[in-house]
């Protein structure tokens, strides 16, 4: 395939549309709209995405109508999204837009223990006729936790993806050291080999959060936008990574 045809993957936590703490806080939920049809990537994987949120629709007027991520796909993307945690007001998880067709998609919790809400999104995309598997993750906080999730992880991808066909884990990984990096490469799991890109705090990134780990494909280029119109919309920055598919 020529560079034409790589795949361009973006991973973006937008904290739930709004920014802000009390009365201060903001909607940016539409200013992430036009983000993500600016990232023109072939599939966004995002987490914190709010399928609905009773106090925060009474709260700000402009609040849409439709869940989050539909109103985030591009016009011609299909939206998947899974929840992982349930509240008083509302719930939110992971979604997944592609601009390739969607063959199948699942849900798995990752829940560790009864503070943290977790879950894996699965969904097989079809990318010029070859099926490609992305996993959307957001681990816990907990150390011992994420080392419980990678294992459970890993078992899925075991069960759930076939030997050999290409796969993409991406999200935020909350993981300030190594020990998740380490883990996937134990099964040929790898994300970019040149030093880390911060995305995480936004404002002044000092720690890369948020990596797309790749199976099956090179990774031909990564980045991360910056600047006053990306930091105002979200806690993290999103990262961008485009590969090739392997013959």
């Amino acid at each position: 395939m020529d560079a034409m045809s790589n795949l361009r993957v973006a991973t973006y936590n937008i904290h739930k549309g709004v920014q802000g703490l009390g009365r201060q806080r903001r909607l940016e939920i539409h200013n992430l709209g036009h983000a993500v049809e600016q990232l023109d990537a072939d599939v966004v994987c995002l987490q914190e995405v709010r399928k609905l949120h009773r106090g925060e629709e009474q709260h700000f007027s402009r609040w849409p109508e439709m869940p989050q991520a539909d109103f985030l796909a591009p016009e011609g993307y299909e939206a998947v999204y899974r929840t992982n945690a349930y509240t008083r007001d509302g719930e939110h998880g992971n979604a997944l837009l592609s601009r390739w067709p969607v063959v199948t998609h699942q849900h798995e919790d990752m829940s560790d223990h009864r503070f943290e809400q977790r879950g894996l999104l699965h969904v097989e995309v079809l990318f010029h006729e070859r099926p490609v598997h992305v996993v959307v993750v957001h681990l816990g906080l907990i150390p011992a936790s994420r080392a419980r999730q990678v294992v459970q992880l890993k078992k899925f991808i075991d069960r759930e993806v076939p030997h050999g066909a290409p796969l993409l884990v991406a999200g935020d990984f909350n993981d300030w050291g190594s020990s998740v990096e380490n883990a996937f490469k134990k099964v040929n799991l790898l994300a970019l080999s040149k030093p880390r890109i911060a995305t995480f705090p936004s404002r002044l990134p000092l720690v890369q959060l948020d990596y797309v780990y790749a199976r099956g494909l090179a990774l031909v280029d990564v980045e991360v936008p910056r600047g006053r119109i990306w930091w105002r919309m979200s806690d993290h920055l999103p990262l961008i990574a485009e590969f090739a598919l392997l013959d």
